[in-house]
């Protein structure tokens, strides 16, 4: 029978078998989808740098751990860590770097990235999973440990040991739900998908339940969707944002931490997001599931509502006006003259427009900071 969206996503993203994010090369000019961090070293630089002046906030806490959800090919981790050199009393207090990481082929991407040594890995104890890290010490990045975790959970740190967290297009590959206001008023449909007709152009298909289901009766009894929504409105909905979200908040505040979850997305909530993107274009999502990234636009009114009173949210802001107010021309301006190539010049120049103008990343990708409640 159908299945719900996020039932959809979990299957096609990260399943064992033929999940897309199983494959290792996705990111980049030569995967489905190039992010922030593979554009230019300036995104990570400035990210290092609101790290620090939150650390110097904070009273330069003398023992600090960087913890990231959702890594890629652990390039933003990298160029923080080689730009947090620049100022070598927040450098040493780092003690280690925590990847959440569910992807066997991305954590050995991972890895690799951060010259990591394979003489002193350990890997997971699964037969069916040989050779995927579980922890290991960075060469390149002066010895640092390194450890590996499927969960956010799993992650654990002394409790004076500040965590610094980054969730970058983290939350938009979690599971959605999608509904509808009934015309009638009498609740909510959930939009499911079902196996196409086989003269369908698709694999599967999108079908309106009949009746109220579980998730329907559980996630729309918040009176706000009641509230905001007329009849006949779509809505998405991501529960495990939500949890994710909460758990966050909690451990960030419980240990004195601060975050920054950077993603697409509006500070409200939307109803016709869910999307494939291959090759670097949109696709039909219900099309050969595992063989794209399926996302959602992230609703950053609900991240807050779900660490209301939990944790202190800034923002969201629009990622070109947090750039730029972190500096980024003027680190463009250093790396202009590091080289007098006309070439490398202009690319630098793309590069920056690219990540901060309006008419591209500068505007749909949001920054949410997130600090202790105290």
């Amino acid at each position: 029978g159908p299945i719900s969206i996020a039932q959809y996503m979990q299957l096609a993203l990260t399943s064992p078998i033929g999940g897309y994010y199983t494959k290792g090369q996705v990111f980049g000019r030569e995967g489905d989808f190039v992010t922030s961090p593979e554009i230019s070293q300036m995104f990570g630089e400035i990210m290092a740098i609101w790290y620090v002046l939150h650390w110097e906030m904070m009273g330069r806490p003398r023992r600090t751990a960087m913890v990231e959800l959702g890594p890629g090919r652990g390039t933003l981790m990298d160029d923080m860590l080689r730009a947090s050199r620049r100022f070598p009393e927040f450098h040493a207090s780092i003690e280690g770097v925590h990847f959440v990481e569910r992807s066997p082929e991305l954590r050995k991407v991972q890895h690799d990235k951060l010259g990591c040594d394979w003489g002193v890995t350990k890997t997971v104890e699964d037969k069916n999973d040989k050779g995927t890290p579980a922890s290991s010490v960075s060469k390149g990045r002066g010895g640092l440990p390194v450890r590996w975790h499927d969960l956010l959970d799993e992650v654990s740190v002394d409790a004076d040991c500040v965590p610094l967290v980054m969730a970058h297009e983290f939350f938009d590959a979690l599971p959605i739900y999608k509904f509808e206001k009934a015309k009638d008023g009498s609740g909510w449909s959930e939009i499911l998908i079902d196996v196409a007709d086989s003269d369908s152009a698709a694999d599967s298909n999108y079908v309106k339940s009949r009746n109220v289901t579980a998730n329907a009766a559980m996630l729309m009894r918040d009176q706000r969707f009641d509230t905001l929504f007329d009849k006949g409105d779509r809505i998405e909905v991501s529960p495990e944002s939500a949890r994710v979200m909460i758990q966050l908040s909690d451990w960030i505040s419980a240990n004195n931490g601060m975050g920054l979850i950077i993603d697409y997305g509006q500070d409200w909530t939307q109803g016709d997001t869910f999307r494939g993107i291959r090759k670097h274009m949109f696709a039909n999502p219900l099309s050969s599931p595992g063989s794209m990234d399926l996302t959602a636009d992230v609703d950053f009114s609900y991240l807050r509502y779900a660490a209301k009173g939990r944790a202190k949210c800034y923002g969201p802001v629009e990622q070109g006006s947090f750039l730029h107010s972190m500096g980024v021309q003027a680190r463009l301006q250093q790396l202009l003259q590091t080289t007098k190539d006309a070439k490398v010049q202009k690319d630098l120049v793309d590069c920056y427009k690219r990540l901060t103008d309006q008419n591209s990343m500068g505007r749909i990708y949001k920054v949410l900071a997130v600090l202790p409640n105290s």
